[in-house]
């Protein structure tokens, strides 16, 4: 998958949040990932749509 299939519209960054913490996300363009910093998970991107389910959400380990 290249950069350009697995971006995330800015608008639509502005708009999700963590449905876990209901906290804002980053957008990590070197792993394709939503980021809750709060909530400490990963949440991919396929082809351009986010996949915000805490079931899909990798755990990111300190």
């Amino acid at each position: 998958m290249n950069a350009s299939t697995s971006r995330v519209d800015p608008k639509l960054l502005e708009l999700l949040v963590c449905p876990l913490t209901k906290g804002r996300l980053s957008y990590n363009a070197a792993t394709g990932e939503l980021i809750s910093e709060k909530a400490k998970l990963a949440y991919p991107v396929r082809d351009g749509i986010p996949i915000m389910l805490i079931s899909e959400a990798r755990e990111i380990k300190d």
